[in-house]
């Protein structure tokens, strides 16, 4: 793991700053994106992967209503706030940890809010190929994973991408890295989709339990925001 932080979130001490020898977006940025949309993303759903989807499947159809995906939902608590701020839809939220999930078990249920332990590319895939009707995604404080020759094991520099932008909706990426802000912003342009722009994010009530830390540490935030037009359904 980069060293991002000194701890997680759930641990007592201050967060460090992220350690880059990137000062500023990625050189290969664009060539990376360039390379990524010219071979498709066709890899296979997981079998272990389908079960606990299609159950999402049901509770979106009872739902009948909006959808707001909590991609990389940790230990649930932005979930839990995301249905507050979002009072109309299902809000389903995302991550490949046990440990992470077990702890959002915990949580006081919500009749609006649903967990599933899954990769995010292949939540992406099947949302896209089953067209969940997605009014907003956010993605809050993704691993940055900050070193220069890491660049393609971000998101925004991956396959996965296209069948991100291809679910629509408004689109929330928060960080506390401000080169993560900008290459983000960037690659909506490259990978086809709308303009975006990098704002510092206001004060206010934290949405994780990673936001609340960075805050108490004295982090700037980032946040990179965009309406992605249903248009984009086939985008990829």
């Amino acid at each position: 793991m980069p060293p991002v932080s000194s701890s997680t979130p759930e641990s007592p001490g201050r967060s460090r700053p992220v350690v880059s020898n990137q000062s500023g977006p990625h050189p290969g940025l664009a060539a990376r994106i360039a390379r990524c949309r010219a071979h498709v993303h066709r890899r296979p759903l997981p079998a272990h992967a389908r079960a606990p989807l299609a159950i999402l499947d049901a509770a979106i159809a009872a739902h009948a209503g909006p959808v707001v995906l909590d991609s990389g939902c940790g230990t649930g608590e932005s979930s839990l706030a995301l249905a507050a701020q979002h009072p109309a839809a299902l809000v389903i939220g995302i991550d490949k940890s046990a440990a992470r999930l077990a702890r959002a078990a915990r949580l006081p249920p919500h009749p609006r809010v649903r967990f599933v332990r899954t990769r995010l590319e292949d939540a992406w895939r099947h949302a896209r190929a089953e067209a969940w009707p997605v009014a907003a995604h956010y993605l809050l404080y993704p691993n940055p994973w900050p070193k220069q020759h890491q660049l393609a094991r971000r998101w925004h520099a991956q396959a996965a991408f296209a069948d991100l932008i291809a679910l629509g909706g408004r689109l929330e990426m928060r960080t506390n890295w401000a080169v993560y802000a900008a290459e983000f912003a960037l690659a909506l342009g490259y990978w086809g989709g709308p303009e975006a722009t990098v704002e510092t994010l206001p004060p206010g009530a934290p949405l994780s339990a990673f936001e609340r830390k960075y805050r108490a540490s004295g982090h700037a935030l980032y946040r990179v925001a965009a309406v992605i037009p249903r248009s984009f359904a086939e985008f990829g």
